[in-house]
């Protein structure tokens, strides 16, 4: 005969996992946008160039470079202006030529970012 044994497994309860904890922080406010203001560089050149002739401005700056100079407005007979707008609070420094071609004479100009100058150049 054959003996039978039973065995008997315990079963023991599951374990409860527990659940992670959420802290809920609290959002950070928005940060609002910075927009950087334009700053505007006014610079008035008193000189007659002659008619059909233009004065040019040359330099470093926003609009500006040494390579290529950037035509002024006649605002009167013997009076050129130019508003240069930009966003850097480096002074400004530039040179004025005739139809882009002939240099002013003397030291370059230089001007503080957001402020208006008035040169008179001597060619």
């Amino acid at each position: 005969m054959k003996k039978i044994i039973k065995t008997t497994k315990t079963l023991t309860p599951a374990k409860k996992t527990a659940k992670p904890v959420v802290r809920k922080t609290p959002a950070a406010p928005a940060a609002k946008a910075v927009t950087p203001k334009a700053v505007v560089t006014t610079i008035i050149a008193n000189f007659d160039v002659g008619f059909g002739r233009a004065l040019y401005l040359r330099g470093e700056g926003p609009g500006l470079s040494w390579d290529k100079g950037l035509l002024m407005e006649c605002i009167a007979p013997a009076q050129w202006k130019t508003k240069l707008a930009g966003e850097s609070v480096r002074p400004l420094l530039f040179k004025l030529m005739i139809d882009d071609a002939t240099w002013s004479a003397g030291d370059d100009f230089n001007v503080a970012s957001g402020d208006t100058i008035t040169v008179t150049p001597i060619f």
